[in-house]
């Protein structure tokens, strides 16, 4: 891996910050270097929020994305909003169950996971963010799904146990979708 730039958007309140917080955690653990930079407006839930998150071999610059290699569009508005400045070549994930138009490019990889829906009809509506980031780290060249149940196990806080099996059933659930 040289440097992978991952941009994270949705609204408050779609875990759009613990997915990115994620997968910093992961690169530190595979002694990658790491900047997380969450962003959200004043509204926090409902309002906007997106996630840079750069893993790299080598020191990182700059915390900022201007042209991320992945972006994953968790609404509209933000896959509106970031899709042209991703890197040709790069992929675009897509929560296809609350968006409904097409990526027009031809020179990017595009991912649609209806993981809302997904989330939904699990019982575990609140993970949507963690099925896209499972079906990421399936389908991203240079990233693993290997080591996932240890960062779940370090980011879930004891008191929420049940969050953690819960988490390892929605990335599962993403590595293991096939559109």
């Amino acid at each position: 891996m040289n440097t992978t730039q991952i941009l994270i958007a949705g609204f408050g309140g779609q875990g759009i910050l613990f997915s990115g917080k994620f997968l910093a955690y992961k690169g530190l653990m595979e002694e990658l270097q790491v900047s997380w930079l969450p962003s959200y407006g004043p509204e926090m839930r409902g309002g906007t929020a997106n996630c840079n998150v750069i893993l790299s071999e080598t020191p990182v610059g700059s915390p900022i994305i201007t042209s991320p290699d992945v972006l994953i569009a968790m609404n509209a508005p933000s896959l509106q909003k970031y899709v042209d400045t991703v890197v040709s070549g790069g992929q675009i994930y897509v929560d296809s169950s609350l968006i409904d138009v097409k990526v027009e490019r031809d020179d990017v990889s595009v991912f649609y996971i209806p993981s809302t829906q997904m989330a939904k009809d699990e019982g575990i509506g609140t993970l949507a963010n963690m099925i896209i980031v499972g079906h990421l780290l399936e389908n991203h060249p240079e990233l693993s799904f290997d080591g996932t149940a240890e960062v779940v196990e370090k980011l879930v806080p004891a008191k929420k146990a049940a969050l953690k099996e819960l988490n390892m059933k929605a990335l599962s659930m993403g590595k293991n979708y096939h559109s």
